[in-house]
């Protein structure tokens, strides 16, 4: 029993001493910082949000396009986050109404038409929908 109890202090001390070596390299300071050139990008445009062409995110500006009557180009895909809604509300539940009380994966996704942003929520088989008043 001893010769387990003395390995077990000797597991932990080695445990807590690993993180007291010194780095390997410094880092550098105001005296050894080497001053490297900038790269400006060179078109103002921004990269694309992984997952905007997804037939998820493509029914979701067709959606908001549509009831806002414009063309697609002026929705811009700001964010697609993919969740697991807590319940079948989808992040979106309204009062008065029943859910189930399942979990169910989906996506969020934000839009933007000039100044104004929406969110969209999707899940299970159904397709995206306008969430104005998110919960979740």
């Amino acid at each position: 029993m001893n010769g387990v109890r003395t390995w077990l202090v000797a597991a932990v001390l080695g445990l807590a001493l690993t993180g007291c070596g010194e780095d390997a390299a410094p880092a550098p300071t105001d005296e050894t910082a080497e001053e490297s050139p900038v790269d400006e990008p060179t078109t103002s445009e921004t990269a694309p949000v992984p997952g905007a062409d997804s037939p998820v995110v493509v029914a979701a500006i067709d959606d908001l396009a549509s009831r806002l009557g414009v063309e697609a180009e002026a929705v811009e895909v700001l964010d697609v986050q993919e969740v697991t809604w807590s319940d079948g509300s989808k992040g979106c539940a309204k009062k008065g109404m029943s859910y189930t009380m399942s979990m169910v994966d989906g996506s969020r996704i934000t839009l933007q038409v000039d100044d104004t942003t929406y969110e969209y929520h999707s899940g299970g088989s159904g397709p995206p929908f306008l969430c104005e008043r998110p919960t979740q």
